[in-house]
């Protein structure tokens, strides 16, 4: 069979050989739809950029990839450290493709497939129609996604996101909290949005919504953004879901600086378990995602795929850690509103006293 070559990409998609291989190489100066033109010809023809990954086809180089988002954040380091750690016991090596933007994965599943990679794990946020271009991409080569929805038709392995948002809500109710606001992480990931998702279906079900949202990108810097703007109205909320703890260390200082107490005027729960969330002040309340077992099964399934024609698919139960960060809710509490009236009110008291 006549191996695939650039000059039957370029002819399917229209363009120069030139145009092809910077695309490959990601080069500057390529428009976004003339890069998708070259990608989908890539993906129709099976083309690997590397000739000679494909005259050695034949031989088993024992080396995995993993494409993965920023490693400065908990979840993906965690993931990348037990997929590593995993595979080396298994006689395995991992190349690791680290990714601003999704966008940037089928360039990044390029290179790895060119570097002869045996099987991928992405752990990228992917919608999924993205997912099952990638997936097409890099047939024969099989995938692993880790954050994509359930009906993608991949192969998946995820964690429980609406069991913990259940979680994290029923734990609130049963402490008497019913002024919830909520911090969802990246409006684009899809753990991210299956967690919202996950609080307002429970918060629904026990006749409540939530008092404010917003959103911020994972980090403790935007949690603490978010924070003051969630701690600014005009009633307190009795309590904040977070989507994961290093967001939940950023409102914990925000809180910290408006004076306002955790547990005693607020409650916290966060989204994760990270090694640091029990040292937080307080010890953080939070649903625990087994991080560790994600990477070991993941290097399992890569290692020993299910046939190319079945999808596997399969999601992760998580638990509740109840810490200090949530308590029942003070029957005597009030809100910022009252506590205004009060105070203007014993200023009036006092000036009429101090005229006699």
């Amino acid at each position: 069979m006549k191996a695939i070559t650039l000059y039957d990409v370029a002819r399917l998609a229209g363009v120069s050989y030139q145009t092809v291989s910077r695309v490959i190489n990601d080069a500057a100066h390529v428009s976004a739809r003339t890069r998708d033109k070259v990608l989908q010809a890539m993906a129709e023809l099976h083309y690997v950029p590397n000739r000679g990954a494909q005259q050695l086809a034949g031989k088993r180089t024992h080396t995995l990839g993993l494409i993965t988002t920023d490693l400065a954040l908990h979840a993906p380091s965690q993931i990348a450290s037990t997929v590593k750690s995993r595979a080396s016991e298994q006689g395995a090596s991992v190349l690791i493709s680290m990714v601003e933007h999704p966008q940037q994965c089928l360039v990044a599943v390029q290179e790895l497939l060119s570097q002869r990679v045996e099987a991928l794990l992405v752990n990228v946020p992917l919608d999924d129609p993205d997912a099952e271009q990638l997936n097409a991409l890099a047939s024969p080569v099989p995938v692993l996604f880790l954050d994509v929805s359930p009906c993608a038709q991949v192969n998946s392995l995820a964690f429980d996101a609406a069991q913990g948002a259940r979680l994290g809500a029923e734990h609130l109710f049963a402490l008497g909290h019913q002024h919830i606001a909520l911090l969802g992480g990246p409006e684009r990931s899809v753990s991210a949005r299956a967690r919202l998702l996950g609080w307002k279906t429970a918060l629904a079900k026990a006749g409540h919504e939530a008092v404010a949202v917003e959103h911020g990108d994972w980090s403790a810097a935007s949690g603490y953004e978010k924070g003051h703007r969630l701690l600014s109205g005009a009633h307190l909320p009795d309590a904040i879901l977070v989507a994961n703890d290093q967001m939940a260390l950023g409102v914990m200082r925000a809180c910290a600086e408006r004076g306002v107490a955790i547990p005693g005027q607020i409650s916290l729960v966060g989204f994760d378990d990270t090694a640091d969330s029990a040292w937080f002040s307080p010890p953080l309340t939070t649903v625990r995602q087994a991080f560790r077992e994600a990477g070991e099964r993941s290097v399992e399934w890569l290692l020993a795929p299910t046939p190319a024609d079945k999808c596997w698919q399969v999601q992760l139960p998580v638990t509740l850690i109840a810490r200090h960060s949530t308590a029942p809710r003070a029957a005597d509490r009030v809100d910022r509103d009252d506590l205004a009236r009060q105070l203007k009110f014993l200023a009036v008291l006092a000036e009429k006293i101090a005229r006699g």
